[in-house]
């Protein structure tokens, strides 16, 4: 009497012996699998969905870098654009003016406001707002209606960014404000407000120099 087989050895078989089918082409045609929502299909017709979904994969991934790619050019160019106008800004006055303009202009915001503070100003700031007003610190996301009173003399921001200059002799702030409470999130990157702050530095220390 025949030895009966089981399942479980047909498969380790298969495991051990990957190219079995390379010279048995014809019993893959009468392979059926079940599907989820078509019933049985043949191992042909499962392979050709698995490269169709795998093909739209990579194609919206292809796609969500060409986007991406897109965007960081404009970016760049929006930038260099800022730094040259920088760059030739007479005062604090003319600084203040091309950066509020270049992020209302180019990125929506219903409010940038670039002011400079004192020391006691600022420290009257953070104990306001109880807020972490150190050099260079950089603070994103949506903020109670008191705290963004006290940096935008209005409650109807619900997100923003607040970015701390040191300067010289004194400091800044560059706090840009949206009414969309979600478009400044607290998990940001936040290396483009970095580079335009320390531009910002750089420019407005040559005017003093």
């Amino acid at each position: 009497m025949a030895k009966k087989i089981d399942a479980k050895e047909v498969e380790l078989y298969l495991l051990e012996n990957t190219d079995f089918f390379f010279t048995r082409e014809s019993l893959v045609s009468e392979l059926s699998f079940k599907h989820d929502s078509d019933g049985a299909t043949s191992l042909l017709e499962m392979q050709i969905r698995k490269l169709r979904d795998e093909q739209s994969r990579l194609n919206d991934m292809l796609s969500g870098f060409l986007s991406t790619g897109k965007e960081n050019e404009e970016l760049f160019f929006k930038s260099k654009d800022l730094t040259l106008a920088l760059i030739t800004a007479k005062d604090f006055a003319a600084v203040k003016k091309l950066v509020e303009e270049f992020f209302t202009k180019n990125f929506k915001v219903d409010s940038c406001i670039l002011v400079v503070l004192s020391d006691s100003q600022l420290k009257a700031l953070e104990n306001e707002t109880k807020m972490g007003m150190n050099k260079n610190a950089i603070h994103m996301g949506p903020l109670s209606k008191e705290k963004m009173t006290a940096f935008f003399e209005t409650d109807l921001i619900k997100s923003a960014v607040i970015s701390v200059m040191k300067f010289e002799n004194n400091f800044g702030l560059l706090k840009i404000g949206s009414n969309d409470p979600t478009k400044y999130l607290g998990d940001g990157d936040t290396a483009f407000i970095e580079y335009i702050r320390d531009i910002i530095i750089k420019v407005l220390e040559s005017k003093e120099a």
